[in-house]
């Protein structure tokens, strides 16, 4: 396996992948005959992503989901009562925000009922894991969010630097954080978000290590992804958008950080959970920093 797709940390394992033949005999079938072009975009052998959804489903996968099913676009998640005001401030906290939080689908009810991005995908299980907030607050992490899941409910599906990781490696830009097995790191900033409604707070950014040479590769590559963040929103000098400590992200891991890199900084879909906790929204669902919702689109396809 090429390690640039992850570890045996954050891999599905030969027993996962027989589980999963077993638990969905005909469907993987199917799915690989329909998809036709879709799979010819994705690395030999890894799983499409029916496959992954349903060995997130089945709790067979629950780590985070860089590196998984290369190719194609994977979303942040954000879940609210259609009734709340909060649900009218967010989409327009989109709209205002768009490189943080780059709107790619707005889904009524768990169930996504059309094609553009999963049909048929249960966004209550099909996401390894899940954050609860109430008032303000982080209540409890899951992997299955069912008995949260309000009755009316808006879920919003954000773009997320994860889609153009294929496209890095492509380019000759390692993922760093697959390779040592773990979460990207993320970390709270200075700059400031245009206010919605009640919705204030800053942006966080995701960092990857970058060779000094590629940074022009690797900011030419992701410009070709604003639905996915689209470029760096800082090259180097983290203190300039106020991190001090790249060793002690907010979120993820900390990964290394090697003496011809510079840290690269990319708008991250944690930006949501961030505001929705200074603007203590009366509740929420979102995704776990990295534990994303993989969808069927490709990377490159236009939002």
């Amino acid at each position: 396996m090429n390690p640039q797709y992850g570890t045996p940390t954050n891999t599905p394992t030969p027993s996962q992948l027989q589980h999963l033949k077993l638990a969905l005999p005909g469907a993987l079938a199917r799915s690989q005959a329909s998809k036709g072009k879709k799979n010819n975009a994705a690395r030999a052998g890894a799983l499409t992503p029916l496959q992954f959804r349903h060995l997130v489903r089945s709790k067979h996968f629950t780590k985070p989901t860089n590196g998984q099913c290369p190719g194609y676009l994977q979303c942040n998640l954000v879940v609210l009562d259609k009734h709340d005001t909060a649900a009218f401030d967010f989409m327009l906290f989109c709209q205002r925000n768009r490189q943080a939080c780059p709107l790619i689908e707005v889904v009524e009810g768990p169930i996504v009922d059309n094609d553009f991005v999963a049909e048929g995908a249960d966004l209550r299980t099909d996401i390894p894991k899940y954050c609860i907030y109430r008032d303000g607050k982080l209540e409890t992490e899951v992997e299955d969010a069912t008995d949260y899941w309000p009755e009316e409910s808006v879920a919003f599906l954000i773009g997320c630097s994860f889609t153009y990781d294929e496209a890095l490696v492509s380019g000759g830009i390692p993922l760093r954080s697959a390779e040592e097995g773990k979460n990207v790191p993320m970390y709270r900033t200075n700059i400031a978000c245009r206010e919605a409604g009640s919705l204030r707070g800053n942006m966080v950014v995701s960092m990857k290590p970058i060779k000094a040479r590629d940074v022009a590769k690797e900011v030419e590559i992701t410009a070709k992804f604003p639905h996915a963040h689209g470029t760096p929103v800082c090259v180097g000098c983290p203190q300039a958008i106020g991190i001090h400590e790249l060793d002690n992200p907010d979120w993820g891991d900390s990964i290394e950080l090697r003496d011809d890199e510079v840290p690269v900084f990319h708008a991250c879909g944690v930006t949501p959970q961030s505001i929705l906790l200074e603007s203590k929204v009366k509740f929420a669902i979102t995704h776990a920093a990295g534990h994303m919702f993989v969808t069927d689109r490709l990377s490159e396809e236009t939002v």
